[in-house]
C-alpha cells in the first residue's frame, strides 16, 4: 500500500473518531454538566488546565519525535521514550503536588486543591499510553487509534454521568477522566507494544533537543489556559470559571475541524518548504477554507442556542449566551491565523511563534484583569475580542519570514460570520450576512474547492486543488486531539 493510501485510509477512521468525539461530546457537555452545576464545572475546569498544562511541559515533544522519526528507526527509540516519560509523569506528578500551595493562592475556588491533586495523580498514566499510541501512528495505523480514543470517550462520559446522576458534584467528571485514560493505557498495551527500560545517553539528547524546541512555542501558547481559572476565578469565583469553560468547550466542540487540522498543517506546510510562492497560496486560500469549515457551525448554533441552552443545561446556565458568540469570534480569528503559526514553525522560527503567544497572552490577561473587574463574566468575552488586533503582529513576523498571504476573500468570509455573532440577540434577521459573500464570483469558486476537499471528489485531469485546499484536506483527514 502506498503511503498516500496509507494516510487516506487512515485518515478516514480519524474523521469518523472525530465526529463520533462531537456528537458524543455534545451530549456528554449536556447532561454531566446540567446536574453538577456550574461551580463544580468551573472547579474541574480549573484543575483540568494545570493538569494539561503538566502534560505538555513533562511530555517535551517526545510523542511528536516518534511520530515524525524515520521509518527506518528501531525500538529502541520507543523503548527510551517509554523510560523518560515514565521518569517525567511521576516526577511532574510530584512537582505538582509540591507547587499546590501556589497553585491553589493564584486559583482561589473551593475544591480545587483536591481536584488537581486528584487530576496530577493521573499524569504518569497518561504519558504511558503515548508511546504504545504513538508507535501506532508512526505506522500510520490510525484505524486502532481511532478505536482506543472513541471507547476512552464513552468511558468517561459514561462514568461522568453514571456518577453525577447519584449526586456526585466535582468528583462525577474526575472519575470519567480516570476512565477514560485508565482504558487508554489499557488498550494501548493490548497493541503488540512490550516496553522495556533503557538509558541511551546520545539517543536522549537528541531526542530531547527536538523535543525542547518543538515544545517551547506550546508551553506558552497553553498559558492562555490559565486566563480563566486565575482571573475569572478570582473576581467572579468557581461559578464564573464554569461559565467561561462551557462557553469555550462549546465553541471547541463546534470548531473540531479547526481542532484536527492544527495537528497535521505542520506535517502538510512541510512539503512546501522553500516553495515561497506556494507557501503564499497555501496560506491565502487556506485561511478562507478555515473560517468556512466553522463558522457556519458557530452561526446554525447560535440561532438555536436562546432556546437551547435553557432547556438543555438549565436556567443556571444562562450567562454562557452572553459568552459564548463573542468567545466564537475570537475562535474565528484563531482559525483564519492558524496556518500562520504553523507556517512558522515549520520554518523553524519557533522563537517568532513563541513571541506572538507571549503578546497574545499578554494582551488577553491585561484585558480581561480590566473588563472582569468592572463587567464581570461577560467582560472575558469581550475581552477575546478587544485582543484581536494582536493578530496584525503574527501577520507581521509570517510575512517577514515566510511570505505576504492576501486577505481580501477571507476577510469577507470572516466579516460575513462575524457580524451575525457581534449583533447575537438579532441574530435571527442578521444571519443572512453569512450569504453574503456567494455574491462575489471568486468567493463562490471557493466554496466550490472546499465542497470538493470535504467530499473528496478528484478534480478533472487538467484542474489542480489550490495548495490551500490540499493543506486542508490532509488536516481534515488526519489529525484528531489531544
Amino acid at each position: 500500500m502506498t503511503l498516500r493510501a496509507q494516510v487516506v485510509r487512515g485518515s478516514a477512521f480519524l474523521v469518523i473518531r472525530q465526529g463520533v468525539g462531537v456528537v458524543i461530546g455534545v451530549g456528554g457537555i449536556l447532561l454531566p454538566t446540567r446536574l453538577i452545576g456550574p461551580a463544580a464545572y468551573g472547579t474541574f475546569a480549573a484543575a483540568q488546565v494545570v493538569l494539561s498544562y503538566a502534560v505538555a511541559v513533562t511530555e517535551l515533544g517526545l510523542g511528536v519525535y516518534l511520530i515524525r522519526m524515520a521509518q527506518s528507526e528501531d525500538e529502541t527509540a520507543f523503548h527510551q521514550a517509554f523510560t523518560l516519560l515514565l521518569i517525567f509523569g511521576v516526577a511532574g506528578a510530584l512537582i505538582g503536588m509540591a507547587l499546590l500551595p501556589l497553585l491553589k493562592a493564584l486559583v482561589p475556588l473551593p475544591g480545587f486543591g483536591p481536584a488537581a491533586v486528584a487530576l496530577l495523580a493521573g499524569l504518569p498514566m497518561v504519558h504511558l499510553a503515548k508511546v504504545p499510541i504513538a508507535r501506532l501512528e508512526h505506522r500510520l495505523d490510525y484505524r486502532r487509534v481511532a478505536i482506543i480514543e472513541i471507547a476512552g470517550i464513552f468511558a468517561y462520559y459514561g462514568v461522568a454521568l453514571g456518577l453525577a446522576f447519584r449526586g456526585w458534584k466535582v468528583g462525577a467528571p474526575i472519575a470519567g477522566w480516570w476512565a477514560q485514560f485508565g482504558l487508554h493505557l489499557l488498550m494501548a498495551f493490548r497493541t503488540g507494544y512490550r516496553p522495556r527500560l533503557m538509558w541511551n545517553a546520545p539517543l536522549i539528547r537528541k531526542m530531547l533537543r527536538y523535543g525542547t524546541a518543538y515544545s517551547t512555542s506550546l508551553w506558552v501558547q497553553q498559558l492562555r489556559s490559565f486566563i480563566n481559572p486565575v482571573i475569572v476565578g478570582r473576581f467572579v469565583g468557581a461559578t464564573g470559571v464554569g461559565y467561561v469553560a462551557l462557553a469555550i468547550r462549546i465553541v471547541e466542540q463546534l470548531g473540531f475541524v479547526r481542532t484536527a487540522t492544527a495537528r497535521i498543517s505542520i506535517a502538510a506546510l512541510a512539503r512546501l518548504q522553500g516553495e515561497r510562492e506556494r507557501i503564499e497560496r497555501a496560506v491565502t486560500e487556506g485561511m478562507t477554507l478555515q473560517i468556512l469549515s466553522v463558522g457556519p457551525l458557530f452561526i446554525a448554533f447560535g440561532l438555536v442556542a436562546p432556546w437551547a441552552i435553557p432547556r438543555a443545561f438549565g436556567p443556571a446556565w444562562l450567562p454562557v449566551l452572553q459568552i459564548y458568540p463573542l468567545v466564537a469570534v475570537g475562535y474565528l480569528f484563531g482559525a483564519m491565523f492558524l496556518l500562520h503559526t504553523s507556517t512558522l514553525i515549520v520554518l523553524e522560527r519557533n522563537a517568532a511563534a513563541t513571541a506572538f503567544y507571549a503578546a497574545q497572552i499578554a494582551a488577553l490577561g491585561g484585558v480581561v484583569w480590566f473588563l472582569v473587574r468592572s463587567n464581570g463574566v461577560v467582560g472575558y468575552a469581550w475581552a477575546e475580542v478587544a485582543t484581536v488586533p494582536v493578530y496584525l503582529y503574527l501577520h507581521v513576523l509570517v510575512r517577514r519570514y515566510a511570505a505576504s498571504p492576501g486577505y481580501l476573500l477571507p476577510s469577507l468570509w470572516l466579516a460575513a460570520f462575524t457580524l451575525p455573532l457581534l449583533s447575537f440577540a438579532y441574530m435571527r434577521y442578521t444571519f443572512v450576512f453569512a450569504f453574503a459573500p456567494l455574491l462575489v464570483p471568486a468567493a463562490r469558486h471557493q466554496l466550490l474547492d472546499v465542497a470538493r476537499v470535504v467530499l473528496r471528489r478528484r478534480p478533472p485531469a487538467d484542474e489542480q486543488l489550490p495548495d490551500g485546499a490540499l493543506v486542508a484536506a490532509d488536516g481534515q483527514d488526519e489529525a484528531l486531539r489531544a
